[in-house]
């Protein structure tokens, strides 16, 4: 006789990832519950994507009011009140929460409060109590690293600056990844004064180095004060509740409101306790997967920023949609193909990739690789008179030149990508863009264009 289940799917964590995959299922008429121990919607929704873009969208007003000039018009810039942005930007968020938590009532899921261990390889506690699921998803993403440098606990992460009441007069940031450029652009935008702190001499190593290259040039350009090639080994808090840091350079910096630490996300495996349900991590402490989101465990899947793959919202999204529809659909074969991922970084300007990057390619393909490149300066950034770069490149495969990669950078990047990255997916050529009538006058129509 089958083994009675209180649910056909259990979710451990309701973050992006962990929501799309029970929304789907429970769509199929399966039934499912989602544990959480923090707000609903995880990193994405509370400290994550959205209050980081319309942090983002601030920034950007503070620069088109510079702009403003340009265009003719006699504006004074009386302040900015950081207070009634932060509390739009939650009661946007609040909103979201909510619709989350009506969405799962109306699908018939139901939400357990509090941390989730694993009992046995079917079985969860949280608080005390029982449940088990035919299946059970880990998608309990990712927390903020930080250094084990003395009066660490003085400085706030990435989490922490979504949490901050007041706009920091004077702030370190630390990292160099996408989240440190991020941050460095919006406060630096908003009026604060910024000191970037960089272990090596780039920013966005992950990326085209075009696009490294650039983006470390405009921050200069913007104001921020960047130390490359060096690391914080102390922070001191003092009895007016400012902070100081001292560096490996044997330098201090005094007088500051905050040191916010970007270094990196570490893997949230919490209180799983994986070993009761054979659910093995690799090398890195991330949870293992293969091709279709499937652990060590037979039951058991994991999708979003715990397995270490491409940590990106719309990713676990879509990894948790195809996992549902394979496992309750009967789509046999369906799973998230991880190749020619589209991503922004929310800097200033943007920016926009997709495919492999210059070292990539070269080291894949050598020289059957042919480089397309352009660089101007858009008409709107033409009479606002502030020099702002766009940047293009398109990396193209043998004589067919098939589009491998496609880099970015300028205003307007972050929406133009998308539809550049459907083609590119589809497997478009050069000859595809050539053959595209372009839409004039534009940035985007340098795609097309290039020669």
């Amino acid at each position: 006789m089958a083994k009675k289940f209180d649910y056909d799917l259990i979710t451990i964590g309701a973050g992006s990832g962990g929501l799309s995959v029970v929304e789907r299922a429970a769509s199929y008429g399966q039934r499912c519950a989602v544990a959480e121990r923090g707000k609903i919607g995880g990193t994405c929704v509370n400290v994550g994507c959205v209050p980081k873009k319309i942090m983002w969208f601030g920034a950007n007003l503070a620069h088109m009011i510079d702009d403003a000039a340009g265009y003719g018009f006699d504006l004074v810039n009386k302040g900015f009140d950081w207070s009634k942005l932060v509390a739009k930007r939650e009661d946007y968020i609040s909103g979201i929460n909510s619709w989350y938590h009506a969405y799962l009532k109306e699908l018939g899921v139901a939400e357990i409060d509090g941390e989730a261990s694993f009992v046995d390889p079917h079985t969860i506690d949280v608080n005390g109590k029982h449940y088990s699921a035919k299946h059970i998803v880990i998608a309990t993403g990712t927390r903020p690293s930080v250094p084990e440098i003395s009066g660490v606990e003085h400085a706030i992460t990435s989490d922490g600056f979504f949490s901050l009441e007041r706009q920091p007069r004077r702030v370190v940031i630390a990292g160099s990844g996408y989240i440190a450029v991020e941050l460095a652009g919006v406060l630096n935008a908003l009026g604060s004064e910024v000191t970037l702190y960089l272990r090596k001499h780039h920013v966005l190593a992950e990326f085209d180095t075009l696009v490294s290259d650039t983006i470390f040039e405009e921050i200069a350009k913007s104001g921020i004060h960047v130390r490359t090639d060096i690391e914080i080994t102390r922070v001191d808090r003092h009895a007016d509740g400012l902070l100081s840091v001292q560096d490996t350079h044997g330098v201090g910096l005094e007088d500051l409101d905050q040191v916010i630490y970007a270094i990196g996300r570490d893997p949230d495996l919490g209180k799983l306790n994986l070993d009761n349900a054979g659910v093995a991590i690799n090398q890195r402490g991330y949870i293992e997967t293969d091709t279709f989101q499937c652990t060590s465990q037979p039951n058991i899947f994991a999708l979003g920023d715990i397995t270490g793959r491409a940590p990106l919202t719309p990713v676990a999204v879509a990894a948790g949609r195809r996992l549902a529809d394979r496992l309750y659909d009967n789509q046999t074969d369906r799973h998230l193909d991880y190749r020619l991922i589209p991503t922004v970084v929310f800097s200033h300007p943007p920016v926009g990739a997709v495919g492999l990057t210059e070292r990539q390619a070269r080291a894949e393909y050598g020289d059957r690789v042919k480089i397309y490149q352009t660089r101007f300066t858009a008409m709107y950034n033409s009479i606002s008179g502030h020099d702002v770069p766009t940047v293009m490149k398109l990396l193209c495969l043998d004589d067919e030149e098939k589009i491998i990669g496609c880099h970015l950078i300028g205003p307007a990047v972050d929406e133009m990508l998308q539809g550049f990255a459907v083609a590119i997916r589809m497997g478009a050529c050069k000859k595809d863009f050539d053959d595209t009538v372009a839409i004039h006058p534009t940035s985007a129509e340098e795609l097309v264009t290039m020669r």
